[in-house]
């Protein structure tokens, strides 16, 4: 790391510790050159994750709206925003753990119904009946008995 004061490519660190809730590390760096201290930040890199929506059309992952569409679903629910903050977490995990760059929206929707399905039955036909475009009232039924049926 190069001193901001001197541009010497060696310095010592100091102090380590965690910032920004454990996703990065702040540390107290000294040149062993002119004895001056600055601060770096270690992140952790994390590679694009881009969408691929139902037209085609490509978009950057954005964890924000995935965990809307959830709150939507969850609408005058007991649903808790921590239990909906956990599922987004696990699920933008598990898309970056399997190290495929490009997903489709199909599959996120998919991840997202399995989960809400454990959660809450209510929202998750909810968000099935807007991400599956429910045509009519026999194919919202249809779902109704899939869920029935899986109960029993």
């Amino acid at each position: 790391m190069k001193c901001p004061y001197c541009n010497y490519s060696e310095s010592k660190v100091v102090d380590s510790r965690p910032a920004e809730e454990g996703t990065t590390i702040r540390r107290r760096r000294e040149c062993l050159s002119c004895q001056k201290r600055f601060t770096t930040y270690e992140i952790m890199e994390r590679l694009p994750l881009v969408v691929i929506k139902k037209d085609g059309s490509r978009q950057i992952f954005d964890r924000v709206k995935l965990l809307n569409s959830m709150i939507r679903a969850c609408d005058k629910r007991q649903v808790s925003i921590s239990v909906l903050d956990d599922i987004a977490n696990d699920i933008e995990q598990e898309l970056q753990n399997s190290l495929e760059r490009e997903v489709s929206s199909q599959e996120i929707g998919e991840l997202v119904m399995d989960r809400l399905k454990k959660v809450d039955e209510v929202a998750y036909v909810r968000f099935a009946s807007v991400y599956r475009q429910f045509k009519d009232i026999n194919t919202f039924f249809a779902e109704l008995n899939k869920l029935l049926n899986e109960r029993s």
